[in-house]
């Protein structure tokens, strides 16, 4: 047994009992059809770019509520074609939806690219949500006491939405979607291939959300945040991890139909790859994971891009003739 294979082989069996509560799938169900009756009112304005090869959109749309989410919409238009394959990206936590040269790689592989901001972050996208209560350092605990309330809600359901706005433009392919993130965004991807059948791909990096108890109980990542609301409001603490269960991956992972690549790195501080393997193991189909014993919360980095073109040009090689 090599050294990785030694030092990776509890992961594959990390179980830890779900948090699933008895009305989960109900509230899903109510949740999704609350944001379908907002309508999309999609907008997408051509900016000039300074590649002739490519057409860049400024796009928006309606998410959960009437908060208008922003981002691009990248059309790969050298290559003439009446519809291509869609890459929806989900960014990072505090991040937004990116600069277009940041999306090329994509771009050049034939597809169509849709990055969207999260509401609240460091993007262009601002929130209308209502709250009742305070929160503590970021939005990971905004809204922690209720879950209505609570910010992921609103921002799984604005990715999902993010599927609607690319199945309505004329150049998308809506047969050949794609997901894709890392940490934040990596969470949102597992969510939406969890609640809706429209993707058929996840390719998902070091990523949040899977396991919050463990991760609120060790201050990992954003979620340190909920630890220090519940240092202010002790007589939550019930409330709040029952509320969390909601937004918990591991508790999606068995919804999740399409296959599934993903990435994750020992180092990582900010999502421990154990957190992760609650969910991993617990998706019942096709599967594959990269791990990177050396590497922190930056996962495989540029390397892992590569990987990543690979398997889309081997599993998905059609798709790009």
């Amino acid at each position: 047994m090599g050294y990785v294979d030694n030092v990776t082989k509890e992961l594959y069996g990390y179980l830890p009992e779900l948090t699933k509560k008895d009305d989960f799938e109900e509230f899903w169900i109510r949740t999704i059809r609350q944001a379908k009756e907002v309508p999309l009112n999609p907008e997408r304005v051509e900016v000039e770019y300074p590649s002739k090869h490519v057409k860049v959109y400024a796009i928006s749309y309606n998410g959960m509520d009437d908060t208008r989410i922003h981002g691009w919409y990248i059309v790969p238009a050298f290559l003439k074609k009446e519809k291509y394959p869609c890459l929806i990206h989900y960014h990072g936590f505090n991040g937004s939806r990116g600069e277009p040269s940041g999306f090329m790689h994509w771009v050049m592989m034939g597809m169509a690219v849709l990055s969207v901001d999260c509401r609240d972050q460091g993007g262009r996208t601002g929130n209308h949500a209502a709250y009742t209560h305070g929160f503590m350092r970021s939005v990971a605990s905004k809204g922690v006491h209720d879950k209505h309330e609570y910010y992921y809600r609103y921002a799984y359901m604005d990715s999902l939405k993010a599927i609607d706005f690319a199945c309505a433009q004329d150049e998308t392919d809506s047969d050949k979607m794609i997901i894709e993130g890392g940490s934040q965004g990596g969470a949102l991807g597992m969510a939406v291939a969890a609640l809706d059948n429209r993707p058929a791909l996840a390719m998902v990096d070091v990523p949040s959300n899977s396991n919050l108890v463990a991760r609120v109980e060790g201050n990992h990542g954003a979620y340190a945040s909920v630890a220090e609301y519940l240092k202010r409001h002790p007589e939550q603490t019930d409330l709040v991890m029952d509320n969390l269960s909601y937004f918990d991956t591991m508790n999606m992972a068995d919804k999740i139909s399409c296959p599934v690549l993903a990435s994750v790195a020992l180092k990582d501080e900010v999502c421990p790859a154990q957190m992760y393997f609650a969910t991993y193991n617990r998706i019942p189909g096709e599967k594959q994971i990269y791990i990177y014993p050396f590497n922190g919360h930056e996962g495989g980095g540029s390397r892992h891009t590569e990987v990543k073109l690979s398997y889309l040009n081997s599993s998905f090689s059609e798709w790009f003739q």
